[in-house]
């Protein structure tokens, strides 16, 4: 039967990682609440360290500050006073006492010889106990000087040793969880677990999940399991930041995910200005751990300096924006990104990573000005003479020379580059599959895709990839069942009003247009559209969508019009669909910094390959630089 106990006012289910009080969940990660089970099996009682260290971590070495990093996690989570403790009691140079009343809920622990009292040994029994023992000992002395005749002392030893079946090859970094006072501390916290990613994906042999697919599991109350299952992994990075003052200490531990079975942990201290060469320190052991486990050495990075820290706090707070952006935030959150990306280089000018964030920060928009596309050809090439094997520099170098300056070539090579300098690099090989398809090199396309997908399983690759290469069906299958897990995104709703219109499914297409409006915040055009559809039928719906963008674009609120031209495209209204294609063209500087469809998908878009047998078509497919 399961064991759950009551610790003062907390439900404690080992089983979930999970302490409950008044209704709310709280999780402790797998290795904390190993530590309270202990202390709880022995509640009033000292537990030295050696002790807690031997039950959590056996027959690994682990340094007192990591099982530190446990209690403190514990205490915070269980909102204790290390210094007036209520639940768990310090006792120095030698270990801890849980002092909180227990009670065991599901039957108290089950009681082993080591764990019998001295009292229940005495009388009639015991002689008999201790000869049974002294006959155990000499049995096991004879079998051992057997074993070791027939065998040498080596062999012995390795048929003894428990056989390593964590083989690990692949990794997920799960957001770093945040152990300082101040919870606004959380940016550094995401901006580590980013470094510690993007460090361990310049190892070749080893795949790295992407951090946009990781993210989703901050604050998770999944099991480690379910986590590596759910992301295709063997080995799962788990730990925290704490920061005082100019220090930061980092608890990391690696986790061979679909056993749960603990590999490594170890703990790292150093000034804020020293963060990277910190990061670089966690990524140098877990790769001592892994590099047995790997087919081919693979080297780091080179030594990381030292940096300005109020540059890496505008940094590192500029990514804390970006973040904020991807989970639904406006172009308000990105212009708070760019001013503090814009902090970065103004107190350190040689940070490339800070002219890379800054062409992310004025991408995307909802409407771009010219002084943006300025801004990002400008960066994006600054970062690449600053860091030449940056791959996120040259991805998005390359996506300049693709969008602004027709240079297909020229942001293949940088691409190619990319990956070669970052080989779990989901972005550079989603880009790559992009541009392969523009180009209708299909194969190599669907290739890069799939790479990308496995390396960033969340993301809309492979869909994209189904929707290019005419299989719809299989592209709605995937984002109807991404759909379960994510109803409020309104990227998934919109491609499949382009999925659903495509197979001329109009009534679907124009449900999932009705939903992007009332998810990015606009109900009153979501309500027209509904109108529409229910008055006029679904093309009527379709049709209103496709107005309600061209109010946007007046109104100089938005600007999408590929996005617009495709709508009028379903609705068979060439002109207009043509008007807008040309709208892009003329201001594709702006186009490609929007949040719009990419005015070189031409030759991939199901839909607007529909417009192939007009002149029009082929002159635009020629200025843009496509293969004709």
């Amino acid at each position: 039967m399961e064991r759950h106990f009551r610790l003062g006012p907390w439900l404690v289910k080992p089983s979930l990682n999970i302490a409950v009080r008044n209704g709310t969940t709280s999780r402790l990660t797998p290795k904390a609440m190993e530590v309270l089970v202990c202390l709880a099996e022995h509640a009033g009682e000292p537990v030295s360290k050696e002790k807690l260290i031997e039950e959590v971590w056996p027959q690994t070495f682990v340094g007192d500050d990591a099982l530190k990093g446990l209690v403190a996690e514990i205490r915070r989570v269980l909102e204790d006073d290390a210094k007036q403790p209520r639940i768990i009691e310090t006792i120095v140079k030698r270990g801890y006492r849980l002092v909180a009343p227990i009670e065991w809920v599901d039957g108290k622990p089950d009681t082993s010889a080591e764990q019998v009292q001295p009292e229940t040994v005495r009388g009639p029994l015991a002689p008999k106990r201790k000869f049974q023992m002294a006959g155990w000992a000499i049995l096991a002395s004879a079998l051992l000087l057997l074993l070791l005749g027939a065998w040498n002392l080596a062999k012995v030893r390795n048929s003894l040793r428990p056989k390593d079946s964590a083989q690990i090859h692949s990794i997920a970094v799960l957001p770093l969880r945040n152990l300082s006072a101040d919870p606004n501390q959380e940016y550094l916290c995401d901006g580590l677990t980013d470094g510690l990613i993007t460090d361990l994906a310049q190892i070749g042999s080893l795949k790295v999940i992407s951090h946009t697919s990781t993210m989703q599991y901050k604050d998770t109350k999944k099991s480690l399991p379910d986590i590596a299952r759910e992301l295709n992994v063997d080995g799962i990075i788990e730990g925290t930041v704490q920061r005082s003052g100019d220090r930061v200490r980092i608890t990391a531990q690696l986790i061979h995910g679909p056993t749960d079975r603990h590999v490594w942990a170890n703990t790292y201290e150093k000034d804020i200005g020293e963060l990277f060469a910190l990061e670089r320190d966690v990524t140098e052991d877990i790769t001592r751990q892994v590099r047995s486990r790997l087919n081919t050495p693979q080297g780091l990075p080179t030594q990381p300096k030292p940096v300005d820290v109020k540059a890496l706090e505008s940094y590192l707070q500029g990514q804390y924006h970006l973040e904020r952006y991807g989970e639904g935030g406006g172009d308000e959150e990105l212009g708070s990104a760019a001013a503090s990306f814009q902090q970065a280089i103004d107190h350190d000018p040689k940070m490339a990573a800070a002219y890379v964030g800054l062409v992310h920060a004025h991408s995307s928009l909802m409407w771009p000005s010219p002084a943006d596309a300025e801004i990002v050809g400008r960066a994006a090439q600054k970062a690449v003479d600053l860091d030449p094997q940056s791959a996120d520099a040259l991805v998005a170098l390359g996506g300049v020379k693709c969008g602004r300056d027709g240079d297909f070539h020229g942001a293949e090579e940088d691409y190619r580059r990319a990956i070669a300098a970052g080989p779990n690099n989901a972005l550079a090989h989603g880009a790559l599959s992009g541009l392969l398809f523009d180009l209708g090199r299909n194969d190599e396309a669907l290739r890069e895709a799939q790479i990308a997908q496995e390396l960033d399983p969340t993301s809309d690759n492979l869909r994209d990839a189904m929707y290019r290469l005419g299989d719809v069906d299989h592209a709605i299958a995937i984002a109807e069942a991404t759909l379960q897990a994510n109803p409020n995104d309104g990227f998934l709703h919109h491609g499949l009003y382009r999925y659903y219109a495509t197979k001329g499914m109009y009534k679907e297409a124009a449900q999932h247009a009705e939903k992007v409006f009332a998810l990015f915040g606009d109900p009153e055009r979501a309500a027209r559209i509904h109108k529409a559809l229910v008055t006029s039928g679904p093309q009527a719906g379709i049709r209103q969508f496709v107005m309600e963008m061209e109010k946007l674009v007046v109104a100089k609120r938005g600007y999408f019009p590929v996005n617009i031209a495709v709508g009028y495209t379903i609705l068979g209204d060439r002109d207009r669909a043509f008007h807008w294609l040309e709208e892009a063209y003329k201001h594709r500087d702006l186009q490609r910094m929007a949040l719009d469809i990419s005015l070189t998908d031409l030759n991939s878009d199901p839909i607007l390959v529909l417009l192939r047998s007009d002149s029009r078509y082929k002159d635009l497919v020629r200025r843009v630089g496509l293969p004709q």
